[in-house]
């Protein structure tokens, strides 16, 4: 008996390691690899807007300039198609809302085309480096901001060393001390392919470059603060801003532009300044 149960005991542990090695099988819920000539814009809205929040400096537009596809050796290093967001330097610019602006840039969303709750975004990116250039990666909720919670799983202002995580909702937002933000600064070069991720929780988001895990915060440390603003449909963004508030915080600088340095309005002037999406990625854990 003693023998059988050592037996049973031992079968029983392997078969239970066995099952926590195997990989968890997933559902795609979303996937864009930017393989088409153009824009596939029956899963992606593209953005107008002439009015901008965050200081920031540039106008949104839907033009060819701005927001276009490449594919072989023009995209880099992707492995199909890119998406290639590129900001323009346009002086005098006047949106239809009377608002002037010196850049053009470009931001897609997936509203009402593709919204998610709980699972792992993940994006396969690249991005010019200088001061105030704030391409970004993320994800928002429908109603008044910041109740409606936003999650941003990738964000960098220019250094290309580091990238940043954070979390907005009701009583944690923009820059107040409690706005949940965390730097990745171990030699992630922005400047090179990388993959920035959220798994995505009743309880936690945990985000990863490369696989690695670089932040995680939990419902629990949330609620100390605000309402946990982590529990309905999200649509993803991916957009490149140029200066603002957050790169003015990081650079302090105020001139030519607000947050953004002159050497980066000269990689605009030169439309060396862009960003390349070589995929987005949404998949959920199978019950």
């Amino acid at each position: 008996m003693k023998i059988y149960t050592l037996f049973l005991i031992t079968c029983l542990a392997i078969a239970n390691a066995a099952a926590q090695t195997k990989p968890a099988k997933t559902d795609t819920l979303f996937f864009e690899d930017f393989n088409g000539k153009t824009l596939n814009r029956s899963r992606w809205n593209v953005e107008v807007t002439g009015t901008t929040v965050n200081n920031e400096q540039q106008a949104y537009v839907d033009a060819a300039s701005t927001l276009y596809l490449v594919h072989n050796k023009k995209a880099e290093g992707a492995r199909k198609g890119a998406l290639v967001i590129k900001p323009l330097y346009q002086p005098g610019y006047t949106s239809k809302e009377q608002k002037h602006y010196d850049f053009l840039s470009g931001r897609i969303n997936t509203r009402a085309k593709f919204e998610f709750t709980y699972g792992t975004a993940s994006v396969r990116m690249k991005m010019s480096s200088g001061a105030g250039l704030w391409p970004a990666f993320w994800a928002l909720g429908e109603g008044k901001w910041p109740d409606c919670g936003e999650i941003d799983i990738m964000e960098t202002v220019g250094d290309s060393s580091w990238v940043s995580h954070a979390l907005h909702g009701p009583g944690y937002f923009g820059n107040t001390p409690f706005a949940y933000r965390a730097f990745f600064d171990k030699g992630t070069d922005v400047s090179q392919w990388h993959v920035y991720a959220v798994d995505w929780t009743p309880n936690s988001l945990t985000f990863k470059v490369d696989g690695k895990v670089t932040y995680t915060v939990t419902k629990e440390m949330v609620e100390k603060h605000g309402r946990w603003a982590f529990d309905n449909p999200k649509f993803i963004i991916v957009n490149f801003a140029l200066g603002g508030g957050y790169p003015n915080g990081v650079n302090k600088i105020t001139s030519p532009y607000f947050g953004l340095s002159q050497h980066s309005v000269d990689l605009i002037k030169a439309r060396k300044a862009k960003t390349l999406v070589d995929w987005v990625l949404v998949t959920k854990s199978k019950p």
